[in-house]
């Protein structure tokens, strides 16, 4: 099976700061003492076992956020080594979608240095919020803040596209904000991370809130992180939310993704991906092909 995978994170912490793997925690996404190793291009292949992975996508990967620049630069010079692979004309990562903090004071500048790197296509910056301690990440409404909202402006001028991860009670205002923006493109990461799953009100702002954002045409969805809430994940366990988010946006503007390493924690990266083949399986050959490399080449130009 050939994939574009989207959403991997690579990591050396022999060499880079990630206060999250420093001090390690345990959370609804599982143990981070687990994830406390090096992760590499050559690690995503020699696991992938019959999966053909073409091409990939780096998302920040919660970088010391003193320096988020460092994390591209070295992200780069990864690609140029052509580590991934040796002797195959293979270079890991194809795209980089860096990490700016849009309410800093020198969003501006970040902005300016990742742009000037030739594999950056776009940033992300983690919104979510949740009243539940456990759930919440960041105790701030981006979304709300002024600032913030004249630094996600700029995004346009660099070309730049925004990786939205946020939860369902923040859709509402992720859509009004695609839609005063409609010039830069937004990329739902998790299938829109279904939190609330313990109530009916839950599924339908999960639901309801993937329509709002798919009513924006400047809006795609990334089909990935669903292990972080179902660990013990089966392919039928994760059929309900991958078709809703196909029926929402459609397969034209839908993309699977493995979110690996972090999913690695509750499963095999090729029965990642055999289980999406299964869930999709009636799909037609164009639908597959767009969901599983054509999608993810077109919205990140790779």
């Amino acid at each position: 099976m050939q994939v574009v995978d989207p959403h991997v994170h690579f990591w050396d912490l022999d060499t880079h700061h990630y206060p999250w793997l420093a001090n390690p925690g345990i959370s609804f996404v599982g143990d981070a003492r687990a994830l406390r190793f090096n992760y590499l291009p050559a690690d995503l292949l020699r696991e992938a076992g019959d999966i053909d992975v073409l091409k990939v996508v780096h998302v920040e990967a919660n970088h010391d956020p003193a320096d988020p620049v460092e994390e591209t630069r070295w992200l780069e010079g990864l690609a140029d080594s052509g580590l991934a692979d040796p002797g195959a004309a293979r270079a890991f990562p194809d795209a980089i979608v860096a990490e700016a903090d849009l309410g800093a004071p020198d969003a501006p500048g970040v902005l300016e240095a990742h742009a000037a790197f030739p594999r950056t296509r776009g940033i992300r910056q983690i919104l979510n919020v949740h009243a539940d301690p456990l759930y919440d990440y960041v105790g701030r409404h981006y979304l709300r803040e002024p600032a913030w909202r004249a630094n996600f402006a700029l995004l346009e001028r660099y070309g730049l596209s925004f990786d939205l991860q946020l939860y369902p009670s923040q859709m509402e205002e992720a859509a009004a904000l695609a839609r005063a923006y409609p010039g830069t493109a937004l990329i739902v990461n998790h299938a829109g991370m279904f939190v609330d799953r313990d109530s009916v009100a839950g599924y339908r702002a999960w639901r309801d809130g993937l329509r709002m954002l798919a009513a924006c045409p400047n809006v795609t969805v990334k089909i990935s992180g669903l292990a972080m809430f179902d660990h013990s994940w089966t392919v039928e366990s994760l059929r309900p939310y991958v078709l809703e988010t196909i029926d929402a946006f459609g397969a034209a503007r839908g993309m699977f993704a493995s979110n690996f390493p972090v999913d690695r924690q509750f499963g095999g990266y090729a029965d990642l991906w055999h289980a999406y083949a299964q869930i999709v399986r009636g799909a037609s050959p164009d639908e597959k092909a767009a969901l599983f490399r054509g999608n993810a080449e077109r919205i990140y130009r790779i």
